[in-house]
Parts: structure tokens; C-alpha cells; sequence
């Protein structure tokens, strides 16, 4: 367990160094060009989860995301002890990767997002978006084991540009993200919102999933 909790915050830090410190390369690197940032922010990102799940998922099983957690939880794939102590490593790596970031860059350790993330569409699409997430991950596991490093990747690298919200599709990351003032940041009066949504999608979206993916 202690092995599996390191590799959860482990994992989840460096997502948010690769979310945080891609948004600020490419913003400084872009001259201007939202798209070509946006475009630096999800290549990044989607290699990263490359990488960590593929040699952190053999440890922990790769969540990096509260919301894989529950899932798998509501799946009784793990007890709700082990979900708890996930979440909180998730969440508290996050926070440190985005930290860290901020010393990488020579920024303000502490900061608040003031960028607006809101409404509607934008919560809808965090729902569409960590459905999605999840049926990547489910559909993985009992077809392609192998290919799941490679689903996820490209899931969100494509979810970065589809949905409105940039696909957060993680309440870690989201939180974590409401504490940096730079291109991925997300004000906090607007994150509790985002993450009820996802935690919500993802409790909505098991039933379905274990259907449409039953076990051997």
C-alpha cells in the first residue's frame, strides 16, 4: 500500500508539471497564439499519461484521478480504505506538482487562478469528458490491457480540443489547477462545481460501464 500511495502522488505531481509547465512554455513560447499553446498544453499532457501509466500503473493501477478511483471503488475493485488513501495522495501530489512548477518557472509558490471557468456547457462538458475518460480506461482493461497507456494518452490529448472545458476530467487536478495564476489555471470559487461534476459522472457512468464491460 505504502508503495502504491508514493506512486499515486508520485504520478499525479508530475501530471500537474506537465499540465502547468507546458501551459506556461507555451504561452511564453507562442507569441500570442492561444491555439498553438493549447496545442503545446495537450501534447504534453497526453505524453505524460503515456509515461506514468505505463510504468507507475503496474504499482498503483495508474489512477492519478480521484474519479478513476471511484469508479473503480463503486466497482468493488478496492476497498474504500484503499480509495480515501488514494484520493488524498492524488490530491496532495497535485498540489506539490503544481508547486513545484511554479520554483521550476520562478514564479510565486502561492497563487489563486483569476481565470473565469463556468456555466453550464462547461460543467456538461466535465461530465461528457470524464465518461469518456472512463470508458477509454474500462474498455482498455477488458479488451487491450496493454493499450491503456495509449488510450488514455490520446483520449485526453483529443479531449483537450473537443471539449469546452479543456477536459479536466479529474477533481486532483482541477483543485490543483485552482492554485496557479498561469494559461491551466482555474479560479477557486469555480472548482467545487467542476469536481462535483466529474465525481457525479463517474458514480453515474459505473453501472453502465460494468454492463457494457462485464468481467470474465
Amino acid at each position: 500500500m505504502k508503495r502504491a500511495l508514493i506512486a499515486e502522488a508520485v504520478g499525479t505531481a508530475l501530471l500537474l508539471m506537465a499540465v502547468v509547465g507546458s501551459g506556461i512554455m507555451g504561452e511564453q513560447l507562442a507569441d500570442g497564439n492561444a491555439g498553438l499553446a493549447l496545442l503545446a498544453n495537450a501534447v504534453s499532457t497526453g505524453a505524460m499519461l503515456y509515461g506514468l501509466i505505463t510504468v507507475l500503473g503496474p504499482v498503483s493501477g495508474g489512477h492519478f484521478n480521484p474519479a478513476v478511483t471511484l469508479c473503480f471503488r463503486l466497482r468493488k475493485d478496492i476497498t474504500t480504505r484503499q480509495g480515501l488513501l488514494y484520493g488524498l495522495a492524488q490530491v496532495v501530489g497535485g498540489i506539490l506538482g503544481v508547486w513545484a512548477t511554479h520554483v521550476m518557472f520562478g514564479l510565486a509558490v502561492l497563487q489563486q487562478s483569476t481565470t473565469a471557468r463556468t456555466g453550464g456547457g462547461q460543467w456538461f462538458s466535465e461530465a461528457l469528458a470524464t465518461i469518456g475518460l472512463l470508458l477509454m480506461i474500462h474498455g482498455g482493461r477488458r479488451h487491450q490491457p496493454r493499450a491503456v497507456p495509449a488510450l488514455v494518452a490520446l483520449y485526453i490529448t483529443s479531449a483537450y480540443w473537443f471539449s469546452a472545458s479543456t477536459s479536466f476530467a479529474n477533481p486532483a487536478v482541477t483543485i490543483a489547477r485552482g492554485l496557479t495564476d498561469t494559461f491551466s489555471g482555474i479560479m477557486p470559487a469555480h472548482v467545487p462545481m467542476f469536481v462535483v461534476t466529474q465525481l457525479l459522472s463517474a458514480a453515474a457512468a459505473t453501472p453502465l460501464l460494468k454492463w457494457l464491460f462485464p468481467e470474465e
